[in-house]
């Protein structure tokens, strides 16, 4: 009499469950589950610093933070950020240029 095998036997001795594996995590599908994992965290950031405008909180410093995580999958958000980069490096440079030197009074 043949003794039939357990499940877990069965998935240990085949080779099928590997192939079922491979087909259900087929590099397309990492792809898209890191755009969906990078558009959430992404957002998520930018939604707060959105928030930290009106609420005690450093808002400008988490902006770029939220555009940069986009960046890495959008090509709008590489855009904004340079732009936000762009206008943080005016602001820095005409205060620098507007700040008074150390007079004597």
């Amino acid at each position: 009499m043949m003794r039939r095998r357990s499940r877990s036997e069965q998935s240990i001795g085949s080779s099928s469950w590997t192939k079922r594996l491979v087909s259900v995590w087929d590099l397309e599908n990492i792809k898209v589950v890191k755009r969906v994992i990078v558009s959430v965290v992404g957002a998520t950031v930018l939604l707060i610093s959105v928030a930290l405008l009106v609420l005690p909180g450093p808002a400008f410093i988490v902006i770029p933070i939220g555009l940069a995580i986009l960046a890495s999958e959008y090509a709008c958000a590489r855009r904004w950020l340079r732009k936000v980069r762009r206008m943080a490096s005016d602001v820095v440079s005409s205060r620098s240029r507007t700040t008074p030197k150390d007079s004597a009074v």
